[in-house]
C-alpha cells in the first residue's frame, strides 16, 4: 500500500467493555507495520456497561484513537454512518469490536484494495460460532446471493476496507448496512472478497438474535428492488401493470364469448377476477408512469449525484 495513504479504522462499539483493550493491544501493532499514517476511531453507540469510561482512557494513552459518542443506542448502521463522517483517511476499514474479528487480516483487505477493487470484504470461512449461529447464517447468505447477484459468500461480515469514495458516495438507511456491498455494486463500485480469519467471542454474548434474519430478509428484498429499478421504476411497474391487464382483458374476452353462446357469467368469479385484474393493472402502470416521471425529474436536477459516479476523467 502507497505509505501516504491515511487508513481510518472505524469499530462500532455496544457493551464491549472487556474487548476493547485486547483489541486495541492488537490493533495498533497490525496498523503500525502497514507503513502509512492511521486513525482509529470508536463509535460508542450507547453502551451501558462502563465502557465510555475505557474508551476515553484509550483516547488519552494512545493519539490515534478518537472517540464518537452517540446519545443513545441507534444501532449498528448508525454507528457506521457517524464513524464514516468523521473518517479522514483515503482507505476506511470497519471491525467489530469483539475481538472475533482479527486484526492481523487487515494487510490483506489492504492488498485487495490495492489490487484494483474498491470496496472488500471479509468471508469468515471457518466461523467459529455455535451451528444455531452458522446454519442461519450459510442460509441467509445463500438467499442473498440468489437475490441480490451479488456472489459474496458472507455478507454479514462486518471486517471489511473501504476506497473513500465509497463511503462518502453511499447511503446506508437504517439497518441495511450488512448489505453494504450490494449497495455498491448498485452503485458501479468494484466489489471484492477475501477469506479472513474468525475467532470465538472471548467476553459477554452476541447482540443479535434469529429475527435479525427475517429483518435481513425484507432489507435485501428492497436493496434489490432500489437498485434493478430505482431508474427505472417503469419497467418494474408497468411490466407487471401490463401483465395483469392482459390477464385481465383475456378472462373478459373469454367471458364475452361464453356469453354470446348464452351461459350466465353474472355469478363467476372468474368476471371478479378480470375486472380485478385490468383495474389493478391499470393502477400498477400509472404507478410506474408517475414514478417515471419523478424520477426523470430527479435526474435532471440532481447533478451532485451524477458526478459521484465518474471514477475519472481522462484527457487527452
Amino acid at each position: 500500500m502507497e505509505p501516504h495513504r491515511l487508513v481510518s479504522v472505524v469499530i462500532p462499539v455496544f457493551d464491549e467493555r472487556d474487548s476493547l483493550e485486547g483489541l486495541v493491544d492488537e490493533l495498533l501493532p497490525v496498523l503500525g507495520a502497514v507503513g502509512s499514517p492511521y486513525e482509529v476511531i470508536f463509535v460508542d453507540d450507547g453502551s451501558r456497561d462502563g465502557g465510555a469510561m475505557v474508551l476515553a482512557d484509550l483516547a488519552r494513552r494512545h493519539e490515534p484513537i478518537r472517540v464518537v459518542r452517540l446519545r443513545s443506542n441507534f444501532g449498528k448502521g448508525a454507528a457506521l454512518t457517524a464513524g464514516f463522517r468523521e473518517a479522514r483517511g483515503d482507505v476506511v476499514i470497519t471491525i467489530d469490536a469483539d475481538l472475533q474479528d482479527d486484526p492481523a487480516e487487515i494487510p490483506r483487505l489492504l492488498a485487495a484494495l490495492d489490487g484494483g477493487a474498491d470496496l472488500v470484504s471479509g468471508w469468515k470461512q471457518d466461523r467459529d460460532d455455535r451451528w444455531t449461529r452458522t446454519v442461519p447464517s450459510h442460509i441467509f447468505n445463500a438467499v442473498a446471493r440468489r437475490v441480490s447477484g451479488i456472489a459474496l459468500h458472507d455478507l454479514n461480515c462486518g471486517f471489511k476496507a473501504y476506497r473513500a469514495d465509497v463511503v462518502r458516495a453511499l447511503a446506508i438507511p437504517g439497518e441495511m448496512y450488512r448489505f453494504i456491498p450490494v449497495i455498491a455494486a448498485a452503485e458501479g463500485f468494484r466489489v471484492a472478497e477475501v477469506p479472513v480469519n474468525h475467532r470465538a467471542r472471548r467476553h459477554g454474548r452476541s447482540k443479535y438474535g434469529l429475527e435479525r434474519y427475517l429483518r435481513g430478509l425484507l432489507d435485501l428484498i428492497t436493496i434489490s428492488f432500489m437498485g434493478r429499478y430505482r431508474h427505472r421504476p417503469m419497467h418494474f411497474f408497468g411490466g407487471l401493470g401490463l401483465l395483469m391487464f392482459l390477464a385481465g382483458v383475456a378472462i373478459s374476452i373469454y367471458l364475452t364469448i361464453v356469453k354470446f353462446l348464452g351461459e350466465a357469467i353474472g355469478g363467476r368469479p372468474l368476471l371478479i377476477l378480470g375486472v380485478l385484474l385490468i383495474v389493478v393493472g391499470i393502477q400498477l402502470f400509472t404507478i410506474g408512469l408517475v414514478s417515471e416521471l419523478i424520477q426523470r425529474g430527479r435526474m435532471r436536477s440532481d447533478d451532485d449525484e451524477a458526478a459521484s459516479r465518474i471514477e475519472r476523467v481522462i484527457h487527452g
